[in-house]
């Protein structure tokens, strides 16, 4: 571990290690002194190929949200740690932002392609605005329903009201999923049980998605949930605090990320995760969609990506929230 007192000393030292071809592993910046040092090494960063690929974290025990929102659109910080980040969290912020740095370099040079980190453009403002607005405002509206369906699911089976879980999303960035409960407590655990009748054709080398037909797992308060798409409406929380858009790419588990790191997948991870998207209005409840169609379709919508398709899509979703399949 080498620490540097000020922007010169950390230039000298990346100066030096890259002369000796001794990448830094990661970059950890504590912003208590101000935020101009900050600012400093983020264009240094920028300046230089190689330095592009260091994951730059940022540490401070007194964040607060409006300046976690000001850092984010610095660009260039892949996450917060504080002093109650645990090694083994740390470790994985540090897996997925490696593996995000060396992906995303590489499509930079790509021909053909624009997967550059977006600016905030005038598209950014207005997909975020009505992200905003709507989420907010439905969160209000269905506050009612919302404590319906927690005693419903109480008075069903054991276990909490919602469903917590890590995912992946905009650029790998990790953050607390939430959906209301529809399977048992224990459901996660049973996933290699299970695995036999996972619908999607998957081999030891490609990616690895998971997902049941007719899942036992499932309560019957949660079927009609999931067939109604009722159990995504915590997912606005989600949108209101900028994890996810309301139109995006599927929010995967980890264990689904972590097996699309490669060149020729990596691209759907550019566009943010999303409530509803072209995975939802084009395969909905089918069978027979293979893992390479929804990966293009991700990548499809991430290439195309706009506030204007945004809008199409939420039209064509109504149609699809009836599934054909108990999925």
């Amino acid at each position: 571990m080498v620490t540097a007192t000020s922007l010169q000393v950390a230039k000298r030292i990346l100066k030096n290690r890259l002369h000796n071809n001794l990448t830094p592993t990661f970059i950890i910046c504590n912003i208590s002194g101000g935020t101009q040092l900050l600012q400093d090494l983020l264009q240094l960063l920028q300046s230089h190929k190689h330095y592009k690929r260091i994951p730059l974290f940022v540490y401070s025990d007194q964040l607060t949200p409006d300046q976690k929102t000001a850092y984010a659109k610095l660009g260039g910080i892949d996450d917060v740690i504080t002093s109650q980040t645990s090694p083994s969290e740390f470790s994985a912020k540090l897996q997925f932002a490696r593996k995000f740095r060396i992906m995303s370099s590489k499509l930079e040079d790509a021909p053909g392609k624009n997967y550059k980190r977006p600016a905030i453009t005038l598209n950014y403002l207005a997909k975020r605005a009505f992200d905003i607005a709507v989420s907010g405002i439905l969160l209000l509206i269905t506050l009612p329903f919302f404590l319906i369906i927690a005693a419903l699911i109480k008075l069903e089976s054991k276990g909490p009201v919602f469903y917590i879980s890590h995912r992946a999303g905009n650029r790998y960035k990790v953050f607390n999923f939430y959906k209301f409960r529809t399977m048992c407590a224990d459901a996660d655990k049973k996933v290699n049980e299970l695995s036999h009748m996972n619908q999607y054709d998957v081999n030891q080398q490609g990616p690895v998605f998971f997902k049941l037909s007719n899942d036992p797992r499932v309560t019957r308060l949660g079927a009609f949930l999931r067939n109604s798409s009722i159990d995504e409406l915590p997912q606005l929380l989600n949108v209101l605090l900028g994890d996810m858009s309301l139109v995006g790419n599927r929010p995967l588990p980890l264990y689904e990320a972590a097996s699309l790191t490669t060149d020729q997948h990596a691209g759907r991870f550019i566009a943010p995760a999303g409530i509803t998207g072209l995975w939802q209005i084009k395969k909905r409840g089918k069978k027979d969609m293979s893992v390479d169609e929804r990966i293009s379709l991700d990548i499809n919508y991430a290439e195309k990506t706009s506030f204007f398709y945004d809008m199409w899509i939420l039209a064509n979703t109504p149609t699809a929230l009836i599934q054909k399949d108990n999925v």
